[in-house]
């Protein structure tokens, strides 16, 4: 009985720190303080951002308000992964591939 549930709580690690490395995706976390970042979510041991992305609204005199993802990567201060306190967080969601942001994503990681 014991060597059954070690295995099980070896399947359960290999899943949490390995696979879903391998096929993270891309979620939008949005913020109390109005912030929208875009990254690759880590629930685990801490909420983390990686491949970071600011969605910043962009609002030009006489037109309609337009976004664009500024990577975190090239800030001044450009952090390796961002840790987010929990209690700050309104909402998290999984980012559709088909999505605005989705392209604008993909087409930054094609250039």
């Amino acid at each position: 009985m014991a060597a059954v549930i070690l295995i099980l709580a070896g399947i359960a690690i290999y899943f949490v720190f390995f696979a879903g490395k391998i096929q993270q995706k891309y979620s939008v976390v949005y913020l109390t303080s109005g912030e929208l970042y875009v990254g690759k979510l880590s629930y685990f041991p801490t909420l983390t951002l990686t491949d970071t992305y600011l969605l910043q609204s962009v609002k030009q005199e006489n037109q309609p308000v337009n976004f664009q993802l500024a990577p975190l990567s090239e800030a001044m201060w450009s952090p390796e992964k961002l840790y987010i306190n929990r209690n700050q967080v309104l909402f998290t969601a999984k980012i559709s591939p088909n999505s605005k942001v989705g392209k604008a994503i993909q087409d930054k990681l094609n250039k």
